[in-house]
């Protein structure tokens, strides 16, 4: 049997990658950028930290409920019917919010316009989908590719908010991301964005097949990517199982960790006496290292499994938030410089993971609908985390119990994702 592994130069998943992992850049910069808005807005309007918050809080409900229906429509009428229009309220959003004037505009401009408009133009759920179309046996590499995007957003888009806020104001600098929002995702993904590998005669990891491939033989072949049996249940069978709902919840208990996290530390070391310039490039530095180990954790899963990768990045998760918890009795730049390498590190698992993850046990008719689920239950934890870090701090003067909450709930998404057991359903 002769098949032949045909890349017309590249195979054109890796394009598609490409253009998810710039789309991811962005969903991620905006997302983290709120922190150093929170910082700007409250010295500016005097708002308490718990209502700063809210803002980025109203932004994850709202992916809270729009990232189930993007994921499932973006088989249903396709990608770009889906992302284009996000992407353009994102830019408008933020070109409304540098007319904020109250916490009401905050939320509308901010929270809700801009959130509905990152779920759907530029969120991990409708790309997650795409992806999954294109890579069967390299899915982990190609998310940890496409989520190489995280951390470029961070590293890029914090300090260049920062650098405008610095210099310009925050109004210069919600005009600045509308701007960038409008010239690079939206073009890319209006031309080059492309569904399924099939409508360009391809199969998943770019296999193509040769005139001498027999009807047999290619049988073979396409049975290695047929769908699992329990893929093609009616969602009502697949609902009411532990596994469904381990693999729903170990993302959500991680992500109220990182928003915990992300809208929290730059105040937290600003009012430690960290310099503000300097907490903003600690945290772009966080943003290199998660683009770094994005890819390395998404190979090393497809090599050594899911569920080891996910346990030695959620360690290094923890370990980060402990020395960034530390930093409050022993203010020292190699106790920083330990919380970034360590948590950079483990925040890379956590999108390739969750990604291949639900990928490889729900792959099929229902993986849109299940994995917009897991986005939305995100959105409902990571609204949370951000908002009860902020209620934490106005009550006690301290985020120390928010970071113990952070580790404990860490160490139980680790116990979670060895009981969903992703290994039993991989294609070796």
């Amino acid at each position: 049997m002769k098949i032949s592994k045909v890349y017309s130069k590249i195979y054109y998943g890796w394009i598609i990658t490409i253009i998810s992992m710039i789309s991811l850049s962005f969903y991620f910069g905006i997302r983290t950028v709120f922190s150093v808005f929170f910082v700007a807005l409250i010295d500016h309007f005097k708002w308490s930290r718990a209502d700063a918050a809210m803002g980025q809080s109203i932004a994850l409900l709202a992916y809270m409920v729009m990232a189930p229906i993007s994921g499932s429509l973006v088989d249903r009428i396709g990608p770009r019917k889906v992302i284009i229009p996000g992407i353009i309220l994102t830019g408008t959003g933020f070109l409304l919010c540098t007319q904020i004037q109250n916490l009401f505009h905050f939320y509308i401009f901010f929270g809700l316009m801009v959130g509905v408009g990152v779920t759907w133009g530029m969120g991990i759920a409708p790309f997650t989908v795409i992806i999954s179309h294109w890579f069967e046996r390299k899915r982990g590499a190609a998310n940890g590719i496409a989520g190489i995007g995280i951390g470029i957003g961070i590293l890029l888009l914090v300090p260049i908010t920062q650098y405008f806020i610095s210099y310009y104001g925050w109004r210069v600098a919600f005009f600045i991301l509308a701007l960038l929002v409008f010239i690079i995702p939206l073009p890319i993904n209006g031309i080059f964005l492309r569904h399924r590998p099939e409508d360009m005669g391809l199969y998943p990891d770019g296999y193509s097949f040769n005139e001498a491939v027999s009807s047999r033989d290619k049988k073979r072949i396409e049975l290695q990517y047929s769908t699992q049996p329990h893929e093609n249940l009616p969602f009502s069978k697949l609902f009411p199982t532990f596994r469904f709902w381990s693999v729903i919840l170990f993302p959500a208990l991680t992500t109220f960790g990182i928003y915990t996290v992300i809208v929290h530390h730059l105040r937290y070391l600003i009012d430690q006496g960290v310099d503000k310039l300097f907490a903003a490039s600690l945290f772009a530095a966080v943003g290199a290292l998660t683009a770094g180990f994005r890819p390395f954790w998404g190979w090393f899963s497809d090599r050594i499994g899911r569920e080891i990768t996910f346990t030695i990045g959620s360690t290094c998760f923890s370990s980060g938030i402990f020395f960034l918890l530390f930093y409050q009795y022993i203010h020292s730049n190699t106790i920083l410089y330990l919380f970034v390498l360590l948590f950079g590190a483990g925040w890379g698992v956590t999108t390739p993971m969750i990604m291949s993850i639900t990928g490889d046990i729900y792959k099929g008719k229902n993986f849109g609908l299940i994995y917009g689920i897991v986005e939305g239950v995100i959105g409902i934890t990571g609204a949370t985390g951000a908002w009860l870090a902020g209620y934490i701090f106005d009550q006690t003067k301290s985020y120390f119990w928010a970071f113990i909450i952070v580790i404990l709930l860490n160490i139980i998404s680790v116990i979670l994702v060895w009981l969903a057991a992703p290994r039993k359903f991989r294609i070796r």
